[in-house]
């Protein structure tokens, strides 16, 4: 689902600065802005992930599960406007989503959970599942994110064993993939295929089976789409068990990706190839190694066994397409776990994308509490080391891209809770297309005070409200703590913000970071934001500054 034929005006005029994170020796924040355009399309150079230009990069990205679902769309679409949770998720950092979806969804007509009185939500009102998608992602791409697809489910239900199943044969997988492969072939932020989640049960690896072999299916299935479109990248999970020689006796469901040195995944575009695991703790299944005497330290050495040793020797890239759960504190398994989990990512240098965004994912929580707006602020400050700061990167027009907020609205609706399997939690499939309608986010003029710098981006602006972000860069030496955002707005009142405590004082605004935001290192930045309502036509923000408490 790689778009390129306007690969030349996506590298212009999208700046990837707060999609990818640039994995290069601490440049200056100059030179750090000018290297964080990512040129699409992304490519392998054995285990990086590497731009167009030959550079390194980092995809942290989170998975927003539903359209895999009954439902057919993006679970929380009941409460939040869409364009407003894109715009808090890339406010925190984060550069991609993986993006479920289901065959039978894709062919569907019907979608639920949507209220359609929420903001942008409007917009969705009359459209398929996949054209919902193409809204997401089209929206997407305008805030700078990546989206790698995911084929979650064949039916709407469950995650089955093989490829085919449910009702629905091998060509209906491959034809989805060719289909949206095709469809998304000039979608220049859709960056890949994620060809099939947690092959499990009867699924094998190198045995040569061609009904179980699922190294052998993906290949097939990869192939298949790079002759449609040769710029995605075709990432492959693992199988669970059933592969010769294998040195662990257990694993999570697509996670067991110990076949590969033996019988690697053998592609027409070799550089096109990621491999993912996907990676639990005990709160989703109390596996037998969390009671082991030498845990936690017995973990490290899983991990390089089960898939790590594939980027430890340069095989390919590791992308873990899921982890995550509810305990992260230094005392519960779980959090235990989770938290040596985040350590090896940040060691190893690997890309992820966390399970998930929704808070109705019943095993694991989300980055999103129960009410679709708060974030779970002890789980985010975890992830916060692994979420580099994003520079500002201009686009062919200067106009910076920043993120969007979280819209505010909660709607009485509540849909149905997405639950992960037994011994997996997992996201549903969803569909993507590209989708009109882009407004350009416009520059607001900023200073600094001391160390600190301030830039602010109107992401938009409709007829009762808009909704605006703003990036703080330290560009100094040495860290900074305890600062403050100060503005004016006259004729405007906030109805929800993001990252940042929002005080009116008349009408003046003193803005704070929440805990983990506090500090800003060298070089990195934070973002904050807000949306708000209109009470006139002198509604934009002044006299905008940052300064120290």
């Amino acid at each position: 689902m790689k778009p390129y034929s306007r690969l030349l005006w996506f590298g212009l005029a999208i700046a990837f600065s707060s999609l990818i994170s640039i994995i290069s020796p601490s440049p200056s924040p100059v030179d750090a802005a000018a290297s964080a355009i990512i040129q699409p399309p992304l490519s392998t150079n054995r285990s990086k992930i590497v731009d167009a230009n030959g550079r390194s990069v980092l995809l942290r990205g989170v998975n927003w599960f539903g359209i895999e679902t009954e439902m057919h769309a993006p679970h929380g679409l009941w409460k939040r406007d869409y364009k407003e949770m894109l715009a808090q998720l890339k406010g925190l950092g984060y550069n991609m989503i993986r993006l479920p979806y289901s065959v039978q969804s894709l062919r569907a007509s019907d979608v639920t959970g949507i209220d359609f009185s929420i903001g942008s939500n409007k917009e969705l009102e009359g459209k398929s599942p996949l054209e919902v998608m193409d809204a997401v992602i089209q929206e997407a791409q305008r805030q700078g994110l990546l989206i790698l697809l995911d084929s979650h489910r064949l039916n709407d239900q469950r995650i089955p064993e093989l490829w085919y199943g449910d009702g629905f044969t091998e060509a209906d997988w491959i034809d989805t993939w060719k289909m949206l492969a095709t469809r998304y072939k000039n979608q220049a932020n859709v960056i890949g295929a994620d060809l099939k989640n947690e092959p499990h049960g009867r699924a094998s690896w190198g045995t040569n089976n061609k009904e179980t072999d699922w190294r052998l299916a993906a290949e097939r299935a990869g192939d298949a789409i790079l002759s449609i479109n040769r710029n995605w990248l075709i990432v492959v999970e693992g199988v669970e068990k059933n592969v010769p020689g294998q040195k662990l006796a257990v694993h999570w469901m697509g996670g067991n990706l110990e076949g590969v040195e033996r019988f690697p995944v053998r592609l027409s575009r070799p550089n096109k190839l990621v491999y993912s695991p996907h990676e639990y703790g005990p709160g989703v299944f109390d596996q037998p190694w969390f009671s082991e005497s030498r845990f936690p330290n017995n973990l490290t050495s899983r991990w390089e066994t089960a898939w790590n040793y594939i980027a430890t020797k340069g095989i390919a890239p590791v992308l873990i397409g899921e982890f995550g759960g509810r305990q992260v504190d230094k005392n519960s398994k779980e959090g235990v776990w989770q938290r040596k989990l985040v350590d090896f990512i940040s060691q190893k240098n690997l890309s992820f994308a966390y399970w998930s965004w929704n808070p109705n994912s019943t095993d694991t929580g989300g980055i999103l509490q129960d009410d679709w707006l708060s974030v779970d602020a002890p789980k985010q400050e975890i992830l916060q080391g692994l979420l580099r700061a994003n520079s500002f990167a201009q686009s062919s027009a200067s106009t910076p891209i920043s993120s969007q907020p979280p819209s505010s609205q909660p709607s009485s609706s509540r849909p149905p809770s997405s639950q992960p399997s037994s011994s997996q939690p997992s996201p549903k499939p969803v569909v993507i297309n590209p989708a009109p309608n882009s407004q350009p986010s416009v520059s607001v003029p900023t200073t600094g005070r001391g160390q600190l710098k301030v830039a602010s981006n109107m992401q938009s602006d409709w007829q009762s409200g808009f909704c605006m972000s703003m990036q703080v860069t330290n560009p100094s030496n040495t860290s900074v703590r305890d600062w403050q955002v100060t503005f004016q707005m006259n004729q405007a009142v906030i109805n929800n913000s993001w990252n940042g405590n929002f005080k009116p004082q008349g009408s003046n605004y003193v803005v704070t970071p929440l805990d983990w935001g506090q500090v800003i290192e060298p070089g990195q930045s934070r973002e904050i934001g807000f949306c708000a309502n209109k009470l006139g036509s002198d509604y934009q923000p002044r006299q905008i500054s940052v300064s120290l408490r």
